[in-house]
């Protein structure tokens, strides 16, 4: 088969990166990453962008590419990686895309649904609110939507209410209609960790974090918190810190408890979906996942 992707989703902390290299590697092309954060260059300890080690191995796309000054949202991040995604199927017959990000990893490969236009009061009216507040709302509003969202997203909470409030409609009943498919020939797969086994990644992905330097990281970034690309687990938890909101082995336990609850929300998305291909994470290689899939390398 020519032409083909493979999109390797899944929850944070599962080993998405190592496979995505390995795949690479063997299929000689590229990777382009789907995470929502990975891309801003001013972010690389909270994001658990791929080491320097990792990119030298294999060229990776939508790594600190972009400023948090100048944020994607999922529509212009589908539209400039999808010329970077046709551009290597023409060079190379294949590309491997890897990401947590649902909703970039969605635009990307299946397109945007269609939503109307929201006066700006609502939007203005909406960004005077808490989290909290907004959690609330949105479970009142929009149940099902609520499922599958991350509370701790407040772009996303925003986007997802400003539709409720601007229709009176739900948000969840204007997604999922039949869209113009942007690629043909995807396959979707993640690692399927037993679930306190995954717990254990992420808490010990947190610690590494920390080890890193997370917290200087995130004390030079906190000039620019307000701005919605740091509205994000790892980084919202440690500025409420820097304000004696919480003390840092609160904050810490926050960050784990916050990114076990990510990886619930990623792994219900992924649940949802008939063409996602799992796989257990044990002796897995990138051949053996090539030869189930059915695809020629």
């Amino acid at each position: 088969m020519n032409n083909f992707i493979i999109h390797i989703g899944g929850p944070t902390a599962s080993g998405k990166t190592s496979l995505a290299i390995e795949l690479a590697l063997l299929l000689g092309t590229e990777v382009v990453s789907s995470d929502s954060r990975q891309c801003y260059k001013e972010m690389s300890i909270g994001t658990a962008v791929p080491t320097k080690d990792e990119q030298s191995k294999v060229l990776h796309h939508f790594i600190h590419s972009h400023s948090i000054h100048s944020p994607l949202t999922a529509g212009s991040y589908a539209s400039e990686a999808g010329h970077r995604v046709s551009s290597l199927l023409e060079k190379y017959g294949s590309a491997v895309i890897v990401g947590g990000s649902p909703l970039y990893g969605d635009a990307l490969l299946y397109g945007l649904d269609d939503f109307p236009k929201v006066d700006e009061s609502i939007l203005e009216q909406l960004s005077k609110q808490s989290l909290e507040e907004l959690s609330h709302q949105i479970k009142e509003l929009d149940p099902i939507s609520a499922e599958d969202i991350d509370h701790q997203n407040r772009r996303r909470l925003e986007r997802a209410l400003s539709i409720c409030l601007q229709t009176g409609k739900p948000y969840s009943s204007f997604k999922n209609k039949k869209k113009s498919k942007p690629f043909e020939n995807v396959f979707e797969i993640g690692l399927n960790w037993e679930r306190n086994l995954l717990y254990d990644r992420i808490n010990s992905r947190v610690d590494l974090m920390f080890e890193l330097g997370l917290l200087t990281e995130a004390q030079s970034l906190t000039p620019f918190k307000d701005l919605k690309p740091l509205q994000t687990v790892g980084y919202s938890e440690l500025f409420e810190y820097f304000e004696g909101k919480y003390s840092l082995d609160e904050a810490t336990e926050k960050i784990k408890q916050h990114s076990r609850n990510f990886a619930k929300r990623q792994l219900t998305w992924y649940n949802k979906k008939p063409e996602f291909h799992w796989f257990k994470p044990s002796k897995l290689s990138a051949k053996s996942v090539l030869d189930q899939l059915g695809v020629n390398y």
